[in-house]
């Protein structure tokens, strides 16, 4: 009798592609002393900055799909680094502003310039990233992203009177 195999759902493709993204960043950015999740912290505030932003821990947080406890981490493993400088907001005590140091600058830059080019190997099968099928990907991944998700409570009678 012969078994076939189930096509692979889109959860599962987005896990893979996620975490095949996530390894390819990592051993890209490791010679310049980075992770995939401070690469993500530094360039997207090298990006808030470049606009004249100076956000909280929290705006970066939202901004990067990070946990906000998270990113208070990864900052401050980063501010030991010299890579970035932690401040408290004058307008609000409670929130820490954070701002890339020079060195944190020069780093972003040259970790943003490796990532690219492995952006464009990723792209590639697509037609590179200013292809019709890179945006039309673009779009999608965006859709998805927007759309909320509510957790689900568990309906299986199994599960009834039982913690997780």
């Amino acid at each position: 009798m012969s078994k076939v195999s189930p096509s692979p759902t889109p959860g599962f493709l987005v896990w893979r592609l996620a975490n095949k993204w996530r390894v390819a960043v990592d051993r890209a950015v490791a010679p310049l002393g980075l992770t995939h999740a401070q690469y993500s912290l530094v360039a997207s505030l090298h990006g808030m900055q470049r606009t004249g932003e100076r956000p909280s821990q929290r705006r970066l947080a939202d901004h990067t799909g990070l946990e906000a406890l998270y990113v208070s981490k990864l900052a401050r493993a980063l501010e030991s680094a010299g890579l970035i400088e932690r401040t408290r907001d004058p307008r609000d005590p409670r929130a820490v502003q954070l701002a890339l140091t020079a060195q944190g600058r020069t780093v972003t830059r040259q970790a943003i310039a490796v990532v690219q080019e492995l952006l464009q190997q990723l792209l590639e099968p697509l037609g590179g990233p200013d292809a019709p099928r890179t945006h039309a990907f673009t779009e999608e991944l965006t859709t998805l992203l927007d759309a909320p998700l509510a957790p689900s409570a568990p309906t299986d009678e199994t599960t009834r009177g039982t913690t997780p």
